[in-house]
């Protein structure tokens, strides 16, 4: 395969709207010593994309131009001199922040995100340092594969933190997204007993099919904390992956166990707390909580995750792909939260 000198990408010309979404051909040069050229299939979108095409994220740099996206599956086209990991044909991932190798993010890992202070994947080619790249899990698709840098490895980074998830453990997900989702499914292969929640009653179907023991409609039932705590004897649960943020977080706090965790990762909750709940010092005192902010995860712990979904068969729960030409159609359906589990565009027709 001859090496591509030009490559289309979708840019937003200001952070605005994803309506303004446009494609831009631009040169692509190769590959220097120690990095790799990736031909990218598939390209997941995340609650994170959609804030900052509305300039509701906090961005250090690009502010113009930028090119979205931060999860994407690819095959290597081309190897830098120095490159021995990597090879032509291999299927890969690159990690949301290009250099968080191994341990916890540092100030100087965190300023290269993908598709926030750098440009990000949704175009046809990259270029990548070879230690960001991790390989596909061999019964994955590249669909499937480009669900994993953000949602998986967040979901991974949870439970699998200073105090990893156990068999019998109780875990609390919120709603049906791309996190939670796999947040359930490593639960599971985990052994833990999975508590749900969701505003609908077919999404919460899905959860149980996927193995989610207990499940709770937040809208029938919104002091779903008393629930939670009633199905777990009084005892409460032993993490929360919470995805509500201010909304919910209260309510998390009030379903845990003494030393319990909640692994924040986001803030998708519409919901304003309670006056009584603005104190959060109070509650977090009293139930010895650990409340632990999730910055994704390192290249270690994706392929850690990796041999997980591969010992496991896991597959990623993907809503719907969207063709190329469909990337605001794919911002737009996001949006509306009918989704369960990944909405994917698929860069190549091939």
């Amino acid at each position: 395969m001859s090496i591509p000198t030009t490559t289309k990408s979708y840019i937003l010309p200001q952070l605005r709207s994803y309506n303004d979404l446009t494609v831009k051909e631009s040169s692509i040069r190769p590959p220097k010593s120690t990095e790799v050229l990736v031909k990218v299939h598939a390209v997941s979108l995340q609650f994170r994309d959609l804030i900052i095409s509305k300039n509701l994220y906090p961005l250090p740099s690009i502010k113009e131009n930028l090119v979205p996206g931060s999860d994407a599956a690819g095959e290597v086209i081309a190897v830098g001199e120095d490159v021995e990991a990597w090879k032509v044909g291999d299927r890969v991932c690159a990690n949301f922040l290009i250099d968080h190798i191994d341990g916890e993010p540092t100030a100087e890992n965190a300023k290269k995100a993908l598709g926030g202070s750098i440009q990000g994947v949704l175009s046809e080619y990259v270029l990548f340092p070879a230690h960001s790249l991790v390989g596909v899990p061999e019964h994955l698709s590249y669909e499937e594969a480009s669900t994993l840098p953000c949602a998986a490895v967040t979901a991974y980074s949870a439970l699998q933190g200073p105090v990893p998830i156990k068999a019998g453990d109780y875990v609390l997900v919120q709603g049906t997204g791309g996190v939670s989702i796999f947040g359930l499914q490593f639960a599971v292969a985990s052994g833990a007993i999975v508590i749900a929640t969701s505003s609908s009653d077919e999404k919460l179907k899905i959860a149980s099919k996927l193995g989610a023991k207990h499940v709770i409609n937040y809208k029938t039932t919104p002091e779903w904390d008393q629930k939670v705590k009633e199905i777990t004897g009084g005892r409460g649960v032993d993490h929360v992956i919470e995805v509500g943020g201010p909304g919910t977080l209260p309510k998390s706090l009030r379903s845990i166990k003494k030393a319990g965790w909640i692994h924040v990762v986001g803030f998708l909750s519409q919901d304003k707390p309670k006056p009584e709940d603005a104190n959060l010092v109070g509650p977090i005192i009293g139930h010895s909580a650990f409340v632990r902010g999730i910055l994704i995860g390192s290249v270690a712990q994706f392929n850690a995750m990796n041999r997980l979904i591969t010992a496991n068969n896991l597959k990623p729960v993907v809503d719907k792909v969207f063709p190329w030409e469909s990337a605001i159609d794919a911002y737009k359906y996001l949006e509306s939260q009918a989704h369960v589990g990944k909405v994917v565009i698929k860069v190549t027709k091939d």
